[in-house]
Protein backbone atom coordinates (compact mmCIF):
# COMPACT_ATOMS: atom_id res chain seq x y z
CA UNK A 1 0.00 0.00 0.00
CA UNK A 2 1.25 3.81 -1.05
CA UNK A 3 3.77 2.38 -3.43
CA UNK A 4 4.94 4.61 -6.26
CA UNK A 5 4.12 2.83 -9.99
CA UNK A 6 4.74 4.38 -13.20
CA UNK A 7 2.20 4.58 -15.56
CA UNK A 8 3.78 6.23 -18.56
CA UNK A 9 6.27 9.00 -18.63
CA UNK A 10 6.05 11.03 -16.29
CA UNK A 11 2.68 10.16 -15.21
CA UNK A 12 2.71 8.19 -11.76
CA UNK A 13 -0.18 6.61 -9.15
CA UNK A 14 0.01 5.87 -5.74
CA UNK A 15 -1.69 2.81 -4.85
CA UNK A 16 -3.47 3.61 -1.97
CA UNK A 17 -7.51 2.75 -0.73
CA UNK A 18 -8.40 6.04 -3.24
CA UNK A 19 -5.74 5.79 -5.65
CA UNK A 20 -3.64 9.55 -5.69
CA UNK A 21 -2.33 10.14 -9.39
CA UNK A 22 0.60 11.99 -9.33
CA UNK A 23 2.71 13.99 -11.88
CA UNK A 24 6.25 15.13 -12.77
CA UNK A 25 6.13 18.48 -13.96
CA UNK A 26 10.25 18.81 -14.27
CA UNK A 27 12.96 17.40 -12.50
CA UNK A 28 12.14 18.75 -9.48
CA UNK A 29 8.19 19.81 -9.25
CA UNK A 30 5.10 17.43 -9.12
CA UNK A 31 1.89 17.65 -8.89
CA UNK A 32 -0.69 15.42 -7.19
CA UNK A 33 -4.27 13.96 -8.59
CA UNK A 34 -6.09 13.60 -4.93
CA UNK A 35 -4.29 13.41 -1.53
CA UNK A 36 -5.53 10.59 -0.13
CA UNK A 37 -8.43 9.99 2.86
CA UNK A 38 -6.66 11.81 5.62
CA UNK A 39 -3.52 13.27 7.60
CA UNK A 40 -2.17 9.55 7.77
CA UNK A 41 -1.90 9.73 4.08
CA UNK A 42 -0.89 13.08 3.60
CA UNK A 43 2.14 11.74 5.86
CA UNK A 44 2.87 8.88 3.15
CA UNK A 45 2.98 10.87 -0.19
CA UNK A 46 5.19 13.30 1.88
CA UNK A 47 7.60 10.25 2.50
CA UNK A 48 7.39 9.57 -1.31
CA UNK A 49 7.89 13.14 -2.47
CA UNK A 50 11.09 12.93 0.27
CA UNK A 51 12.77 10.07 -1.14
CA UNK A 52 12.43 11.31 -4.85
CA UNK A 53 13.86 14.52 -4.16
CA UNK A 54 10.08 16.41 -5.55
CA UNK A 55 8.49 19.53 -4.64
CA UNK A 56 5.08 19.31 -4.23
CA UNK A 57 3.48 22.29 -6.33
CA UNK A 58 -0.36 21.83 -6.86
CA UNK A 59 -3.38 19.28 -5.27
CA UNK A 60 -5.78 18.89 -7.94
CA UNK A 61 -8.66 16.97 -6.54
CA UNK A 62 -11.10 15.56 -8.93
CA UNK A 63 -13.90 16.06 -6.44
CA UNK A 64 -15.08 16.68 -3.00
CA UNK A 65 -15.59 13.61 -0.63
CA UNK A 66 -13.50 13.13 2.19
CA UNK A 67 -11.10 10.12 0.80
CA UNK A 68 -10.08 12.56 -1.99
CA UNK A 69 -9.54 15.60 0.26
CA UNK A 70 -8.47 14.48 3.22
CA UNK A 71 -4.45 14.88 3.15
CA UNK A 72 -5.13 17.99 1.23
CA UNK A 73 -4.44 19.67 4.53
CA UNK A 74 -1.71 18.25 5.89
CA UNK A 75 -0.09 18.86 2.36
CA UNK A 76 -0.58 22.53 2.18
CA UNK A 77 0.70 22.93 5.38
CA UNK A 78 3.55 21.25 4.68
CA UNK A 79 4.60 22.28 1.54
CA UNK A 80 2.61 25.58 0.92
CA UNK A 81 1.41 23.67 -2.51
CA UNK A 82 -1.99 25.26 -4.15
CA UNK A 83 -5.15 23.21 -4.38
CA UNK A 84 -7.58 23.30 -6.84
CA UNK A 85 -10.93 21.54 -7.50
CA UNK A 86 -13.92 21.86 -9.87
CA UNK A 87 -16.90 24.13 -9.48
CA UNK A 88 -19.27 23.07 -6.79
CA UNK A 89 -16.38 20.46 -5.64
CA UNK A 90 -14.49 23.58 -4.65
CA UNK A 91 -17.11 25.17 -2.02
CA UNK A 92 -17.42 21.47 -0.16
CA UNK A 93 -13.49 21.28 -0.43
CA UNK A 94 -13.26 24.80 1.42
CA UNK A 95 -16.21 23.54 3.81
CA UNK A 96 -16.43 19.66 4.21
CA UNK A 97 -19.15 19.79 6.43
CA UNK A 98 -20.64 20.61 3.62
CA UNK A 99 -20.43 16.88 2.75
CA UNK A 100 -22.12 14.72 5.65
CA UNK A 101 -24.38 17.45 5.79
CA UNK A 102 -25.79 17.02 1.83
CA UNK A 103 -25.83 13.39 2.45
CA UNK A 104 -28.07 13.39 5.79
CA UNK A 105 -30.42 15.72 4.57
CA UNK A 106 -29.08 18.50 7.87
CA UNK A 107 -26.88 19.12 10.43
CA UNK A 108 -25.15 15.49 10.39
CA UNK A 109 -25.00 14.46 14.38
CA UNK A 110 -21.58 13.16 15.76
CA UNK A 111 -21.80 9.55 14.22
CA UNK A 112 -21.71 10.92 10.84
CA UNK A 113 -18.80 13.71 11.61
CA UNK A 114 -15.90 11.66 11.22
CA UNK A 115 -12.79 11.64 8.80
CA UNK A 116 -14.92 9.05 6.46
CA UNK A 117 -17.33 11.68 5.46
CA UNK A 118 -15.50 14.53 6.91
CA UNK A 119 -12.55 16.19 5.89
CA UNK A 120 -10.41 19.01 7.37
CA UNK A 121 -10.65 22.01 5.57
CA UNK A 122 -8.58 23.37 2.94
CA UNK A 123 -7.58 26.38 1.05
CA UNK A 124 -9.20 25.07 -2.04
CA UNK A 125 -9.38 27.80 -5.73
CA UNK A 126 -11.38 27.01 -8.31
CA UNK A 127 -10.21 24.69 -10.97
CA UNK A 128 -10.05 26.30 -14.53
CA UNK A 129 -7.38 25.72 -17.50
CA UNK A 130 -5.07 28.49 -16.91
CA UNK A 131 -4.28 26.43 -13.34
CA UNK A 132 -3.58 23.30 -15.12
CA UNK A 133 -0.29 22.62 -15.83
CA UNK A 134 1.00 22.87 -19.50
CA UNK A 135 -0.11 19.08 -21.38
CA UNK A 136 -2.72 17.75 -18.55
CA UNK A 137 -6.76 18.69 -19.74
CA UNK A 138 -9.49 17.94 -17.50
CA UNK A 139 -12.40 16.05 -18.25
CA UNK A 140 -16.18 16.60 -16.68
CA UNK A 141 -17.09 13.16 -15.17
CA UNK A 142 -20.50 14.30 -13.28
CA UNK A 143 -22.78 11.72 -11.99
CA UNK A 144 -21.28 10.33 -8.63
CA UNK A 145 -20.74 13.48 -7.39
CA UNK A 146 -21.89 17.03 -8.13
CA UNK A 147 -18.94 18.48 -10.57
CA UNK A 148 -16.02 15.64 -10.33
CA UNK A 149 -14.02 15.71 -13.14
CA UNK A 150 -10.97 13.22 -14.52
CA UNK A 151 -7.40 14.39 -15.97
CA UNK A 152 -5.64 13.37 -18.90
CA UNK A 153 -1.97 14.02 -18.87
CA UNK A 154 0.69 14.71 -21.74
CA UNK A 155 1.81 11.18 -21.64
CA UNK A 156 -2.46 9.53 -22.43
CA UNK A 157 -2.48 8.57 -18.88
CA UNK A 158 -6.60 9.47 -18.06
CA UNK A 159 -7.38 9.46 -14.13
CA UNK A 160 -10.84 8.72 -13.98
CA UNK A 161 -11.70 9.82 -9.64
CA UNK A 162 -14.95 7.51 -8.62
CA UNK A 163 -16.53 7.39 -12.12
CA UNK A 164 -16.73 4.04 -11.85
CA UNK A 165 -15.82 1.02 -9.42
CA UNK A 166 -14.57 -2.36 -9.67
CA UNK A 167 -16.60 -5.85 -10.31
CA UNK A 168 -15.84 -6.87 -6.78
CA UNK A 169 -16.74 -3.69 -5.07
CA UNK A 170 -19.93 -3.46 -7.25
CA UNK A 171 -20.57 -7.42 -6.59
CA UNK A 172 -19.47 -7.17 -2.45
CA UNK A 173 -21.53 -3.62 -1.71
CA UNK A 174 -24.47 -3.87 -4.52
CA UNK A 175 -25.13 -0.16 -4.66
CA UNK A 176 -22.61 2.24 -5.76
CA UNK A 177 -22.94 6.02 -4.24
CA UNK A 178 -24.56 8.25 -7.07
CA UNK A 179 -25.82 11.53 -7.28
CA UNK A 180 -27.53 11.86 -10.41
CA UNK A 181 -28.14 9.11 -11.94
CA UNK A 182 -28.45 10.61 -15.49
CA UNK A 183 -25.33 12.39 -15.62
CA UNK A 184 -23.65 9.21 -14.36
CA UNK A 185 -24.99 7.15 -16.71
CA UNK A 186 -23.45 9.50 -19.58
CA UNK A 187 -20.13 9.88 -18.15
CA UNK A 188 -19.69 5.97 -17.98
CA UNK A 189 -20.82 6.41 -21.64
CA UNK A 190 -18.19 8.80 -22.85
CA UNK A 191 -15.59 6.45 -20.88
CA UNK A 192 -16.82 3.32 -22.15
CA UNK A 193 -15.76 5.65 -25.66
CA UNK A 194 -12.54 6.48 -24.35
CA UNK A 195 -9.10 5.29 -25.52
CA UNK A 196 -5.96 5.74 -23.51
CA UNK A 197 -2.28 4.67 -22.92
CA UNK A 198 -3.67 3.70 -19.54
CA UNK A 199 -6.65 4.88 -17.34
CA UNK A 200 -6.35 4.71 -13.32
CA UNK A 201 -9.64 4.47 -11.35
CA UNK A 202 -9.33 5.77 -7.97
CA UNK A 203 -11.08 2.25 -6.60
CA UNK A 204 -10.69 -0.30 -9.60
CA UNK A 205 -7.78 -1.57 -11.23
CA UNK A 206 -5.42 0.28 -13.69
CA UNK A 207 -5.90 -1.05 -17.59
CA UNK A 208 -5.54 0.08 -20.97
CA UNK A 209 -9.39 -0.91 -21.82
CA UNK A 210 -11.88 0.52 -19.33
CA UNK A 211 -15.32 -0.27 -21.81
CA UNK A 212 -15.74 -3.97 -20.34
CA UNK A 213 -15.68 -2.22 -16.80
CA UNK A 214 -17.95 0.98 -17.93
CA UNK A 215 -20.33 -1.20 -18.76
CA UNK A 216 -20.75 -3.32 -16.06
CA UNK A 217 -21.39 -0.28 -13.88
CA UNK A 218 -23.76 0.50 -16.44
CA UNK A 219 -25.69 -2.88 -15.99
CA UNK A 220 -25.96 -2.35 -12.52
CA UNK A 221 -27.02 0.92 -12.63
CA UNK A 222 -30.17 -0.67 -15.06
CA UNK A 223 -30.28 -3.31 -12.46
CA UNK A 224 -30.89 -1.39 -9.73
CA UNK A 225 -33.07 0.46 -11.60
CA UNK A 226 -35.27 -2.42 -12.52
CA UNK A 227 -35.21 -3.47 -8.64
CA UNK A 228 -36.60 -0.17 -7.25
CA UNK A 229 -39.52 -0.37 -9.98
CA UNK A 230 -40.16 -3.67 -8.92
CA UNK A 231 -39.97 -2.42 -4.92
CA UNK A 232 -42.41 0.15 -5.80
CA UNK A 233 -45.24 -2.09 -7.16
CA UNK A 234 -47.26 -1.07 -4.38
CA UNK A 235 -47.34 2.81 -2.65
CA UNK A 236 -44.55 2.81 -0.47
CA UNK A 237 -42.78 5.64 1.69
CA UNK A 238 -39.06 5.95 1.35
CA UNK A 239 -37.94 4.08 4.71
CA UNK A 240 -39.81 0.82 3.25
CA UNK A 241 -37.93 2.11 -0.15
CA UNK A 242 -34.94 1.78 1.51
CA UNK A 243 -35.35 -1.30 3.63
CA UNK A 244 -36.60 -3.27 1.08
CA UNK A 245 -33.72 -2.71 -0.97
CA UNK A 246 -31.13 -3.49 1.79
CA UNK A 247 -32.91 -6.89 2.06
CA UNK A 248 -33.25 -7.88 -1.50
CA UNK A 249 -29.22 -6.85 -1.81
CA UNK A 250 -28.36 -8.55 1.91
CA UNK A 251 -27.12 -5.11 2.93
CA UNK A 252 -26.48 -4.23 6.92
CA UNK A 253 -27.60 -1.03 7.75
CA UNK A 254 -25.44 1.87 9.82
CA UNK A 255 -25.23 5.14 10.25
CA UNK A 256 -22.63 5.62 7.27
CA UNK A 257 -24.73 3.16 5.16
CA UNK A 258 -28.07 4.49 5.80
CA UNK A 259 -26.75 8.14 4.37
CA UNK A 260 -24.53 6.91 1.31
CA UNK A 261 -27.40 4.27 0.03
CA UNK A 262 -29.85 6.45 1.14
CA UNK A 263 -28.80 9.22 -0.66
CA UNK A 264 -28.49 7.10 -3.67
CA UNK A 265 -31.74 5.69 -3.85
CA UNK A 266 -32.99 9.74 -3.71
CA UNK A 267 -31.05 10.14 -6.36
CA UNK A 268 -32.73 7.31 -8.26
CA UNK A 269 -36.14 7.89 -7.31
CA UNK A 270 -35.44 11.10 -8.35
CA UNK A 271 -34.56 9.96 -11.95
CA UNK A 272 -36.89 7.62 -12.13
CA UNK A 273 -39.69 10.25 -11.55
CA UNK A 274 -38.54 12.86 -13.76
CA UNK A 275 -38.38 9.30 -16.62
CA UNK A 276 -42.09 8.60 -16.00
CA UNK A 277 -41.19 5.40 -14.65
CA UNK A 278 -42.39 6.05 -10.85
CA UNK A 279 -45.48 8.40 -9.42
CA UNK A 280 -45.32 10.06 -6.30
CA UNK A 281 -47.93 11.57 -4.11
CA UNK A 282 -49.01 12.09 -0.44
CA UNK A 283 -51.35 10.41 1.49
CA UNK A 284 -51.96 10.35 5.52
CA UNK A 285 -48.66 13.23 5.66
CA UNK A 286 -46.60 10.63 3.85
CA UNK A 287 -44.59 10.35 0.45
CA UNK A 288 -45.54 7.77 -1.03
CA UNK A 289 -43.67 5.91 -4.77
CA UNK A 290 -45.06 4.03 -7.09
CA UNK A 291 -44.80 2.27 -10.27
CA UNK A 292 -46.41 3.65 -13.04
Amino acid sequence: MYELIQAAGGSYYIQSPAKIGLVRLNDTDVCLIDSGSDKDAGRKVRQILDANGWRLTAIYNTHSNADHIGGNRYLQGQTGCRIYAPGIECAFTRHPVLEPSFLYGGYPFKDLRHKFLLAQESGAELLTEQALPEGMEVIPLPGHFFDMAGFRTADGVVYLADCLSSRETLDKYRIGFVYDVAAYLETLEKVKAMTARLFVPAHAAACEDIAPLAQYNIDRVWEIAGEIEDVCGEPMCFEDVLQRLFARYGLTMDFQQYVLVGSTVRSYLSWMKDAGKLAARFEDNRLLWERI
